[in-house]
C-alpha cells in the first residue's frame, strides 16, 4: 500500500466524502544514475550558493520569484504562501457536471485514484460513484495540491472514482504557438478513399496490453548482462508496436497509398531505411545547410526536400 498524497474532503452538493488521493501511476524500469567514468563514484547534486559556491542547509533555503525586472527576485516565506492558499485547500467542491468525453486529453496533467477516507465515507463515495457512472458525466472541482491549484475532474474509472488534474486555459498551448502552419494542399479523392480504406483496415480495438515496453525490457536485459560480465545485442529496429488482427490486407493499400502521393517519398516496403551515415553523406552532397546538427529524422526529411528541388 502506497501513501496518498492528498488528504481532504470532496463535496458532493451539500454532502461531504472525506477522501485520499493516490498516484494512478509510476514509471517502471531501471533507473539510470550518474557516475564518473573509469570510478565507483556517484555524481550528486547539492544546493550551492551561486555566488559564494558554499553549500546551504535545507532550513536556509527560501523559495523566491522573478519580477518584471530582469534578474530581481522577490522572496516568499513558507507563511506568506500558506496564507494566500485558497480558502477550503482541503476541499474539492463540485461546481457541476460534464458530459463523459467532454474534456480532451491535451487538458489532462496527472491522475489519482480516489478513495473514501474512513468506512463511514464508503456509502455517499459509492452514490456519487453509481451516480457518474449511469449518468455518463464527469464532476469539475478545483484542488490545490504540492503548492499549486488545479482545476480537477472527477470521473469513474476501474471501479472507482478517479482525479484528473487539468491545465489552466493560458497553459495549453496553441499549434500556432510552437509549429509553423500546416499548409493547405487540395486532397485527391482517389488518395482520400485509399487512406480511409486504409483506417478502416487496421481498424481495431484499444487494449494496452497490445503495446510492450520494448526499450524497458532492453534496457532491463542490458543491466543484467552487464552485471554478470556480459552484454547483449539487439537489432536495429526492433521496437514495440501493436499487435494487430490477423487476415488484414492493409500493406496492399499501404503500397497503394504511397504510391499514389506525388512528390519524394520514404522508401517503401523492402526497399531498406538508409541510415544517419549515408543521409548525411546524401546531405553533404545536396548542400543541405545544419546537417550536422540534425538528427535521423530530420536529415530524411530535409534530403528529401533538397533532393526534389
Amino acid at each position: 500500500m502506497v501513501n496518498p498524497v492528498w488528504v481532504g474532503t470532496l463535496m458532493f452538493g451539500e454532502v461531504p466524502i472525506g477522501v485520499r488521493l493516490y498516484s494512478a501511476r509510476e514509471r517502471r524500469g531501471p533507473v539510470l544514475h550518474q557516475f564518473e567514468r573509469g570510478t565507483a563514484d556517484r555524481i550528486r547534486y547539492v544546493r550551492v550558493n551561486e555566488r559564494t559556491g558554499e553549500e546551504v542547509p535545507a532550513e536556509d533555503i527560501v523559495r523566491g520569484a522573478r519580477t518584471a525586472v530582469e534578474d530581481e527576485y522577490v522572496v516568499l516565506e513558507p507563511e506568506e504562501v500558506e496564507e494566500i492558499l485558497p480558502h477550503g485547500s482541503r476541499t474539492m467542491r463540485i461546481d457541476g457536471f460534464v458530459s463523459e468525453g467532454a474534456v480532451g486529453p491535451l487538458w489532462y496533467a496527472a491522475t489519482y485514484y480516489v478513495a473514501p477516507r474512513d468506512p463511514g465515507d464508503a456509502e455517499p463515495y459509492r452514490l456519487l460513484y453509481s451516480a457518474l457512472d449511469q449518468t455518463r458525466r464527469a464532476g469539475t472541482a478545483t484542488v490545490v495540491l504540492r503548492d499549486r491549484e488545479s482545476p480537477v475532474l472527477i470521473e469513474p474509472a476501474r471501479g472507482v472514482l478517479s482525479a484528473s488534474t487539468l491545465w489552466w486555459p493560458d497553459e495549453v498551448r496553441t499549434p500556432d504557438d510552437v509549429m509553423p502552419p500546416v499548409p493547405h494542399v487540395a486532397l485527391g479523392k482517389e488518395e482520400l478513399a485509399l487512406a480511409r480504406e486504409l483506417v478502416g483496415s487496421m481498424a481495431m480495438d484499444w487494449d494496452p496490453a497490445h503495446y510492450d515496453d520494448s526499450y524497458g525490457h532492453r534496457l532491463t536485459e542490458l543491466v543484467r548482462a552487464k552485471a554478470k560480465g556480459g552484454t547483449i545485442t539487439h537489432r536495429p529496429g526492433d521496437r514495440s508496436r501493436p499487435r494487430r488482427p490477423e487476415g488484414r490486407g492493409d500493406d496492399a493499400l499501404q503500397d497503394a497509398l504511397r504510391r499514389s502521393l506525388p512528390g519524394p517519398r520514404p522508401p517503401g516496403r523492402g526497399e531498406g531505411r538508409r541510415t544517419k551515415r549515408e543521409l548525411l553523406r546524401r546531405a553533404s552532397e545536396l548542400d543541405v545547410p545544419g546537417r550536422s546538427k540534425m538528427n535521423r529524422e530530420e536529415l530524411e526529411e530535409a534530403v528529401s526536400r533538397a533532393g526534389g528541388r
